[in-house]
């Protein structure tokens, strides 16, 4: 139970979000929005505001749509032809081609914005782990295992340059492969220099290989530590658009065949992992709610009809043209994106069993 409860407030939650983009900017475009649903298939309970719009949350709690003015259905896939002028002036085809293009961005946007303050939230309010730049553990045969570093060494500085976290030492050390550094040391009550020699590390090949400086020691304290406001929103767009890099650099990896699409994960394992996250308290759940909002603005700007990177590029096609594509070439663009989104949901499904063993399960059955 606390597994769908969980899946359903994150997803319901963030599809909100997403619709909610559409529904704003649409609205301040001047377009009338006929209905905004939670969800597909019919109606549990709506509601009607004084605008016309139906508010409701429908039975299949998988998406959502904001169905607009003149649309033929939800997907914005074609236009109704017997609009009067005046009936025109409030309809979403009808607009202009950068309004069209905005409140389809706006969806995909407002999840990055909603991932930006929840991570501006979480490191603000909640903090984060963060390395003291304290010995933890020193590798043997290693530079600082050479110049006589010890576990509980706090390093105050690097050539004379303060640092304050782990991760700042990892940043210098990794600039001085092979070259001597003069490390600050506070040992116990004294404060003590040592010198020291990253080793110079090489990954990869040719003209891609890499070589840093490695000093081989582990971080050994951790505090939680909690930013300013200012410094909290530039983390939170720092993580959200590392999340991106991220997303785009494994699915660059799939394709080359680099990394397994089994990773590739649908609703059973979201589900699962909203129920594991949820078990440990709101902070982890929010943060699982950025990394999916984020994943959910990245998945509708892919170019496939039918998601609202497809209507960008029908939009892109428009403005190079000077007209809009015919019909049927959209139509039958739509048919081609329902399809390729069925087929990824269909085989993120098959990920999802397979992790959780189904498979292994009635293979088993068969054998017995």
């Amino acid at each position: 139970m606390v597994t769908i409860l969980a899946f359903l407030f994150v997803l319901s939650v963030l599809v909100f979000v997403h619709e909610y983009g559409h529904y704003w900017v649409a609205i301040k475009a001047g377009v009338k929005v006929e209905s905004f649903s939670i969800g597909f298939g019919p109606e549990i309970v709506g509601w009607n505001d004084k605008s016309g719009t139906r508010w409701k949350i429908s039975a299949l709690p998988l998406g959502g749509y904001v169905k607009m003015y003149g649309d033929m259905n939800p997907a914005s896939a074609g236009m109704r032809d017997d609009l009067t002028e005046e009936e025109s002036k409030h309809a979403f085809h009808h607009k202009g081609l950068l309004a069209r293009a905005a409140i389809v961005f706006a969806g995909p946007f407002a999840n990055f914005i909603f991932a930006i303050v929840i991570f501006t939230i979480l490191f603000a309010a909640v903090g984060q782990q963060r390395a003291l730049p304290v010995v933890g553990d020193v590798s043997p045969d290693s530079a600082a295992a050479s110049a006589g570093l010890q576990a509980d060494d706090q390093i105050l500085a690097v050539d004379g340059q303060s640092i304050e976290w782990f991760d700042e030492l990892s940043v210098l050390i990794r600039q001085k492969p092979g070259q001597q550094v003069d490390l600050t040391v506070k040992r116990g009550e004294n404060t003590i220099d040592v010198m020291a020699t990253p080793e110079a590390v090489t990954q990869g090949d040719g003209p891609d290989a890499v070589t840093f400086g490695r000093l081989g020691v582990s971080a050994g304290k951790f505090v939680s530590h909690r930013d300013g406001f200012f410094d909290a929103v530039g983390h939170g767009v720092n993580t959200t658009f590392g999340i991106v890099t991220q997303t785009f650099s494994a699915i660059g990896e799939m394709i080359a065949g680099e990394r397994d699409s089994s990773e590739l994960g649908g609703p059973i394992r979201i589900a699962q992992m909203s129920g594991q996250v949820a078990e440990g308290g709101i902070a982890p759940l929010l943060s699982f709610m950025g990394y999916l909002s984020v994943s959910l603005g990245l998945i509708n700007l892919m170019p496939v009809p039918l998601l609202d990177g497809g209507h960008l590029v029908f939009y892109l096609i428009e403005a190079l043209r000077g007209k809009p594509m015919s019909a049927k070439a959209q139509e039958y663009g739509f048919r081609l994106g329902a399809g390729l989104v069925f087929s990824l949901i269909i085989f993120a499904t098959w990920n999802d069993l397979s992790h959780l063993g189904v498979w292994n399960f009635f293979k088993g059955l068969a054998g017995g």
